[in-house]
């Protein structure tokens, strides 16, 4: 008689998404200079500009709804240390990192850290979007 093998997982390959993070923090501007220049002059276009190079609707590019997608998509916590220094880097990060920790970073990972990064600084948030966007172009791991 034959023996049966019944298969409990399926064969193939399954990595589990690796954490990422993000590349410049929400008020590091002076880092890409022409991103917060659009950002502060013609935010609608650089909304638009991000909605675009991730194929969605153009007037999206701004909204807590893009920000929670393109975090999920590639794996980035609100803030990755205990601090949140990879979301407030930069000179003015230590000063708002106390105010934004409370709000934000006691929902790690959530929509709710994302809707804190929109609202409360909406031009910083789109910024560092672009930016990280733009940098991952450039490392050609941006899809």
């Amino acid at each position: 008689m034959a023996s049966r093998h019944v298969v409990t997982i399926q064969p193939g390959f399954s990595a589990s998404p690796q954490p990422s993070k993000w590349h410049t923090g929400l008020l590091d501007c002076m880092s890409d200079c022409s991103v917060c220049i659009c950002g502060a002059f013609c935010y609608p276009c650089l909304g638009c500009q991000v909605a675009n190079a991730m194929d969605e609707f153009c007037l999206c590019g701004g909204s807590v709804a893009m920000r929670t997608l393109y975090r999920t998509r590639y794996n980035i916590p609100v803030s990755g240390g205990a601090g949140g220094e990879e979301l407030l880097g930069g000179p003015m990060g230590a000063e708002a990192r106390g105010v934004f920790h409370v709000m934000a970073f006691s929902h790690q990972g959530s929509i709710l850290g994302d809707y804190y990064s929109v609202m409360c600084c909406p031009m910083c948030s789109l910024c560092q979007l672009k930016r990280d966007i733009d940098y991952r172009k450039e490392q050609r791991t941006f899809w």
